[in-house]
């Protein structure tokens, strides 16, 4: 009987190094994970400024061709009215 609680004895202490064995390894993936979404929330905030600076640069480039096409028609008009004579 004596040996039949020896092993008994032996088998807990094998679980319980398998099971700290097991959740120190899950602390490191919790580690890992953090370090990740760390890194994904930063690369968000950069991609979310990038859009922000491209939608800014559009708004820009849209308000600039505007001004082309009013500035374009003035020109046709010039172009297509009779030459001025100079004075003197």
């Amino acid at each position: 009987m004596l040996l039949t609680r020896q092993h008994l004895t032996m088998t807990r202490m094998l679980a319980v190094a398998i099971a700290a064995a097991g959740l120190s390894s899950c602390a490191t993936y919790d580690d890992e994970f953090a370090t990740i979404n760390t890194r994904l929330d930063r690369l968000d905030t950069q991609v979310q400024g990038a859009a922000q600076s491209a939608e800014s640069a559009n708004q820009s480039a849209q308000q600039a061709n505007q001004r082309l096409d009013q500035i374009e028609g003035r020109v046709q008009q010039l172009e297509g009215s009779p030459g001025r004579q100079p004075r003197g």
